[in-house]
């Protein structure tokens, strides 16, 4: 498998490029703020066909460029149906904290505009496209709509998981902004991170990637996770309330 990274012009966001290898049919995985033109860079340097947008949620920080480069490739883009609000108005998934910052980072001149071709992931299920087999996780808690995906893996490693923010290096995604729960968060993290094996390399959205079996036993957010045990279930894909 061949992958490469585009790191946003803001928040240190990383947008992916992922294929079988150099020459064929890829992916894009949350294409953020300022990554359209360095995107493009990379897909002509490695003779890349982009046939598809993902995104592991809704937050403009991972979506800016999103309807730029669905055009640009004329490609659809995946979401998760409890995030796809976020398509319609980006600044609302902010809240009034953290918009501000956004707004300077993007300038007056800034417009947004839905994507115009965008499909729905489901948790539990398989996609496949650029002849990969992305496994979908549903993990509400950084939003509602969060997801990860899982790939199987190469000679590099065990598998991967590109995690977006519901997991990083020693911590986790935001809980206090628009649709997050932390408990949600929790229960994502006992129940689709602390169930893979120690050697999945987790993909991260921001910062340094890592391992699962490093975060299982030096990220308080898991240890925490773990002594959970008592849940009540919430929604049809599996999500749960910590109680």
């Amino acid at each position: 498998m061949f992958f490469t990274t585009v790191e946003a012009d803001a928040f240190g966001t990383k947008c992916y490029l992922l294929a079988r290898g150099r020459g064929t049919d890829c992916v894009i995985v949350d294409p953020g703020i300022g990554v359209a033109g360095r995107l493009d860079e990379e897909v002509r340097a490695n003779g890349l066909r982009p046939v598809a947008v993902l995104l592991t949620h809704g937050h403009l920080d991972h979506t800016d460029a999103t309807t730029q480069v669905c055009r640009a490739y004329d490609v659809p883009v995946h979401i998760h149906q409890g995030d796809v609000w976020m398509l319609s108005d980006p600044f609302a998934g902010l809240g009034s904290e953290f918009a501000p910052q956004f707004e300077e980072v993007l300038g007056p001149d800034w417009i947004w505009t839905e994507p115009d071709d965008v499909r729905f992931l489901s948790g539990g299920s398989e996609i496949e496209l650029a002849g990969l087999a992305f496994g979908v996780d549903h993990t509400p808690g950084h939003t509602p709509g969060s997801v990860m995906f899982n790939l199987p893996g190469d000679e590099r490693a065990h598998s991967y998981c590109l995690v977006g923010d519901t997991l990083h290096a020693g911590t986790i995604g935001r809980t206090d902004m628009p649709g997050g729960d932390r408990g949600q968060a929790l229960h994502s993290l006992r129940s689709k991170i602390l169930v893979k094996p120690d050697e999945t390399v987790a993909l991260t959205g921001h910062g340094r990637d890592s391992t699962v079996g490093r975060e299982r036993f030096t990220n308080p957010f898991l240890l925490q996770a773990a002594k959970y045990e008592t849940m009540e279930p919430a929604d049809s894909e599996g999500g749960r309330t910590i109680r």
